[in-house]
């Protein structure tokens, strides 16, 4: 079992980034009395709380099959359901934000269409990530560890690109309204373990 250990870390690192970009839906600040703008963040924080449960369990996963003695048919099993999950939290998250329309702020519809496009190409980017989990050939080790590699290098990079539409939708106003919702605090509560 040597081969896929020091793979899976990085695989867990890579996705703890991941894990930090829903996160980034989480904003912090005051806010002053936009009651439009109160509204559409308890709608969105509401919708994005569980699905941020989601990507989290999901991360705990992963974590989980890694630290045990696993063998590459469970690391695969563990992977692929977890990129699904993660896929459909991120579709659910980028519906909610479609759905609450553009917040009452300067550049709100430019903000809101950046965001779901962004959910909406992370989901498929997991989508695409189970598919290569399930592709591996666990029944080779050395392969299979490779395979582990790629996976890890392209999540490292969903986690740099993924969050800039993200930030931006929770720029000033926004972020200072979502702050102020108890679900988007709490889905902030439990930090990213990387």
């Amino acid at each position: 079992m040597e081969g896929t250990k020091p793979v899976n870390k990085k695989l867990v690192a890579a996705l703890s980034g991941g894990a930090v970009l829903v996160l980034a839906l989480t904003g912090c600040g005051g806010g002053d009395g936009n009651e439009k703008l109160d509204a559409w963040a308890k709608e969105v924080c509401d919708a994005v709380q569980p699905q941020a449960k989601k990507i989290e369990a999901a991360n705990t996963a992963i974590q989980k099959e890694t630290s045990d003695n696993s063998t590459p048919e469970q690391v695969q099993k563990t992977d692929a359901k977890a990129f699904q999950d993660m896929s459909d939290a991120y579709k659910a998250m980028g519906a909610a934000v479609q759905k609450a329309g553009p917040p009452n702020v300067d550049d709100g519809e430019k903000k809101q269409k950046d965001a779901v496009k962004e959910l909406d190409s992370l989901s498929s980017a997991y989508a695409s990530l189970k598919t290569q989990v399930e592709d591996l050939d666990a029944k080779d080790q050395a392969k299979f560890a490779d395979g582990l590699k790629d996976i890890a290098t392209e999540l490292n990079k969903l986690g740099k690109n993924g969050s800039d539409a993200l930030r931006n939708l929770e720029e000033g106003d926004v972020g200072k309204a979502m702050a102020k919702q108890p679900s988007c605090k709490s889905a902030t509560a439990p930090a990213a373990q990387g």
